[in-house]
């Protein structure tokens, strides 16, 4: 009952600040981490969503969180697919596609052009030394490789954006509800 009346004549708890403070660096964290390598971008801003869910529960809707939810396995789901079809659609093996994965997991720790040139040259060396393919199949598989790469990275940013979004829209209504 305090913290409600608190918030509705524009006092806050410390602690209400500092919750607030950390979702939402979490979200810009994870904003940015859904195209830079190392971050896990949709991740942090689950567990932004999540850790404001669990700790100041009147703040969030449960539909809220589970929408970030679904939008934070669309975003896993699309990154993966998105890399392993675009090796595929142009004419990768599977050994192409396990290529593609093992260089990007190898150029994360990197950069982004790492990242995309390690999902590239992963799939066109799978494909050239372990499927036995020709340097021509293996360099559009590798082609397709760095397409669905960057296609999914689009993808992950989407699903980012839509999860800021869906928390930002909620904060808002918090705020509007809380101020009268």
């Amino acid at each position: 009952m305090t913290r409600n009346l608190g918030a509705h004549f524009g006092v806050l708890d410390p602690m209400e600040y500092i919750i607030w403070t950390v979702t939402l660096l979490l979200l810009l964290f994870g904003l940015a981490g859904s195209v830079l390598p190392l971050l896990p971008g949709t991740t942090l801003i689950l567990v932004g969503v999540l850790l404001q869910k669990w700790l100041l529960p009147n703040t969030l809707s449960a539909t809220v969180a589970v929408w970030v939810g679904g939008f934070w396995v669309l975003s896993i789901l699309s990154d993966i697919a998105c890399t392993l079809l675009g090796t595929k659609l142009l004419g990768g093996t599977k050994w192409g596609m396990a290529g593609a994965s093992g260089g990007a997991l190898a150029g994360m720790f990197f950069s982004l052009p790492a990242l995309i040139l390690g999902s590239m040259f992963g799939a066109m060396a799978a494909e050239k030394w372990g499927a036995r393919r020709p340097n021509s199949e293996a360099l559009r598989s590798g082609a397709g490789a760095a397409i669905g790469f960057v296609l999914g990275t689009f993808a992950r940013f989407s699903c980012a954006l839509v999860m800021v979004g869906l928390y930002g829209v909620a904060a808002i209504s918090y705020w509007r509800a809380m101020r009268g």
